[in-house]
Parts: C-alpha cells; sequence; structure tokens
C-alpha cells in the first residue's frame, strides 16, 4: 500500500525530522552556493530550525532566474556542485538552465509512482520530451528506481509509438494526459487494441476530469504528479484521489503572493518549497504556483500534508496605463496598513480607460480609506480608488490583482 513507513509516520516526527535536517541544508547552501552566500550572510543557520524561523528567509521566486542566471552563469549562483560531478544539465524555457546530479532517484519520482500503483518489473512508456528540458529524465529516473524497464519514446510519431505499444506491452504510460489521449484515440483510429496499458502517471498540465474518465473508460488508472524543472516532484495523488499528498523530502509552504508571509491553512496563495537536494539547495523557493493545504490526512494512510492541486498562477503581474503593476507592490501597501485583513486590486478599463480599484478587508475609521489611496499612489505611481468591504467578502482564490478589463 505505501512505498516506505516514512509516508505513514506521525506529522509532528515528520516535522521535527525536516527541520532537524534544515539548518544543515541551509549552512551547505551557504558554504557552496554563491547566491545563498550572499542572500543568508547574515544568518545563522542553526536558528532556522521551524517553519516560523524559516519564514522569516526571503523568497528566491521562479520568474526571478532568467536574471540571476544572466547575472551569474550558469545557475544564478544557486547551484551547489560544479560541472563534472553534475550528471546533466536542462533548458527550460526562458532560457532557465537546470543542474542534475547524479544521485539514484534525483527528481524524487519513485514515490509518486508506487502510489500510482507501478511496480518492479513494469514496462514504461514514456513519452515526456527527452530533448534538452528534464521532464522524461525525471520520470524515468524514478522508474528505474523502482525497478521498472522504460521505453522513452518523446513526443511526436504517434504511429510509431502506437506501434510500439501494441509490439512491446508497455504496463504504464507517463507524460502529458492530453498526449496519452491522443495516442489511445490514434490506436483506435489504426485498429490497434492496447490491452496491456493499465495505469498512468501524468503531468505537466492539468489533469481534466472528462479526461480522466475518459481514460478510466477505457481501463486505464491516471495520477497526477506535481512537479517542477527545479524541484523535482512536490506532491503526487494516491489512490484516495482527495487532493495530493506532498513528497516526504520537501517543506512546502503555502504564502500570500507577492509576500513571504505563510497564509492559514485552507487559504489559497503561492507554493513555496524548500528542499534537502545537495547540488542545488533551493531554500524557500516561490513555483509562482498557486495552491491551498487541505485539512486532515488522506484515507489513503499516508500523513503528510495534502494540497489542493494546481489552482492557477501566483505572479498576477499586469500593465496599467503603460506601467506594470506587480502583487508585491500590493503586499507593499498592506503592510503600511496593518488594519487590512486582505485585498485585490481590480483593474478595469471603464470608457476605454484603464481603472484601478483596491478592495480591502477593513472597517472604516473615516480616514482610512484616503490613506490606502494615498499609499497605493505613492507605491504604483498610479491613482487607484480604495474600496472598503466586510471581513470575508473577498474570494479564497489567491488572486491579488485581478484583470478585469474587456476589450470587445
Amino acid at each position: 500500500m505505501h512505498y516506505d513507513t516514512l509516508e505513514t509516520r506521525a506529522p509532528e516526527e515528520r516535522e521535527r525530522d525536516l527541520f532537524a535536517r534544515l539548518p544543515r541544508q541551509i549552512a551547505h547552501a551557504k558554504t557552496n552556493a554563491a547566491h545563498f552566500a550572499e542572500v543568508f550572510a547574515a544568518i545563522d543557520a542553526a536558528a532556522i530550525d521551524s517553519r516560523a524561523a524559516l519564514a522569516t528567509l526571503p523568497v528566491v521566486r521562479k520568474h526571478e532566474l532568467i536574471a540571476l542566471q544572466e547575472a551569474r552563469r550558469p545557475f544564478g549562483g544557486l547551484a551547489a556542485t560544479p560541472y563534472g560531478r553534475l550528471g546533466r544539465v536542462f533548458a527550460s524555457p526562458g532560457p532557465i538552465y537546470e543542474p542534475e546530479g547524479r544521485g539514484a532517484d534525483y527528481w524524487r519520482t519513485a514515490r509518486a509512482l508506487f502510489a500510482a500503483g507501478f511496480r518492479a518489473g513494469d514496462l514504461v512508456h514514456n513519452s515526456f520530451s527527452y530533448h534538452m528540458t528534464p521532464g522524461a529524465w525525471i520520470l524515468e529516473a524514478g522508474a528505474q528506481a523502482l525497478g521498472c524497464t522504460v521505453f522513452p519514446a518523446g513526443v511526436g510519431q504517434t504511429e510509431q509509438q502506437v506501434q510500439a505499444m501494441a509490439d512491446l506491452a508497455p504496463n504504464g504510460y507517463v507524460g502529458t494526459p492530453s498526449f496519452l489521449r491522443i495516442l489511445v484515440e490514434k490506436a483506435d483510429e489504426l485498429g490497434v487494441a492496447l490491452p496491456s496499458l493499465k495505469k498512468a502517471l501524468v503531468s505537466g498540465e492539468a489533469f481534466l476530469p472528462p479526461v480522466r474518465d475518459g481514460l478510466r473508460a477505457r481501463g486505464i488508472e491516471g495520477y497526477q504528479a506535481y512537479a517542477t524543472a527545479d524541484l523535482g516532484v512536490i506532491a503526487y495523488e494516491t489512490p484516495a484521489r482527495e487532493g495530493l499528498v506532498v513528497d516526504e523530502d520537501v517543506i512546502l509552504e503555502i504564502v500570500r503572493p507577492g509576500t513571504g508571509d505563510p497564509v492559514a491553512e485552507g487559504e489559497v496563495g503561492e507554493v513555496v518549497v524548500t528542499t534537502f537536494n545537495t547540488d542545488y539547495p533551493l531554500i524557500r523557493f516561490g513555483t509562482g504556483d498557486l495552491s491551498a493545504v487541505l485539512p486532515g490526512v488522506s484515507p489513503c494512510g499516508r500523513t503528510n500534508v495534502r494540497i489542493k492541486g494546481w489552482l492557477g498562477r501566483a505572479d498576477q503581474t499586469t500593465k496599467v496605463k503603460g506601467m506594470f503593476v506587480h502583487p508585491e507592490q500590493v503586499a507593499a501597501v498592506l503592510k503600511r496598513h496593518p488594519g487590512i485583513a486582505k485585498a485585490r486590486l481590480v483593474v478595469t478599463n471603464p470608457d476605454a480607460s484603464d481603472a484601478m480599484t483596491l478592495y480591502c478587508e477593513a472597517s472604516d475609521d473615516g480616514a482610512l480609506a484616503q490613506a490606502i489611496a494615498a499609499s497605493v499612489r505613492e507605491i504604483t505611481k498610479l491613482r487607484g480608488e480604495v474600496k472598503l468591504v466586510a471581513a470575508g467578502s473577498l474570494a479564497n482564490d489567491g488572486k491579488v490583482i485581478e484583470d478585469a478589463r474587456k476589450y470587445d
């Protein structure tokens, strides 16, 4: 039922273990990665031994990687292992370069595959791209660590892939859900049966219910994994199908977009992850993805934190009257006015002219709205209307900036 006993340990035991390891990882990053040596220069690594302490560290966000890497090749000073000791280097759109170390199951994928039903001896049809990006290698490493054999199909050439499936009889598929749908539809078109294909671990895009149900109708049970090219697997679906269980070897936080401040359980915010990868020791890495923590533990018996899955993008930067407005600027307004519990900046274009309205959950003391409006103008260099609303009236969807402009 479970990959190992780590998955079913008491949550308190897991928390103690993770935060006992964290100071060593921070010290390692300070010593071996130039970026962290600078950013953490005044940080006592031994003192970062709790969630509250971790939350005091700055977040390095994915959208910052291009600039960091341009300034300090090849990895922005975030990698701790040099060429020669790395196994591979990848390039994602941007370009953003990612290192891969030489350890087994480097991306921590075997656990997710096991939860999806993969076992030693399976043949896995891998339709992630083997060209430049790490997706295929992320899944291949986990499958091999689990004792599976991998067919490196890559993308494209659907007729050849269907023929290979018919000839080799793979037990499972890894790749995007949309490409799996394309393959089974191509098999139908060619009149080729694929009776061996019973399971799939999909990632890279949303696993929509119609696609999942369509695969199930064909006898293929698909599960999803949440992974990035920087971090590897962050969380994965289990047979309980109630959210995604966080991987055992990461610390996950949900923070208010544009800040490093953790939100309350259940509130939507940006996924921030700290890994224990010694080659690429990402500390408080902001993925740019939105999600929320689910209460309780999974019925499947795994006791780690669960998240809802992907709920959108946290980087909601938009351009208003020719000027960029960032979530960080909205956060700066809130810090000036502690009476604001929550805020959302809505951009509209009445009469074809951009307009900003900042909705704030706050009590009106007669002068607060005017003071907030002054802060908005000073921080964004744009005028904006302020409307105070009742506590709890703003949607719990992680949006800090909503672009509601209409162009038709």
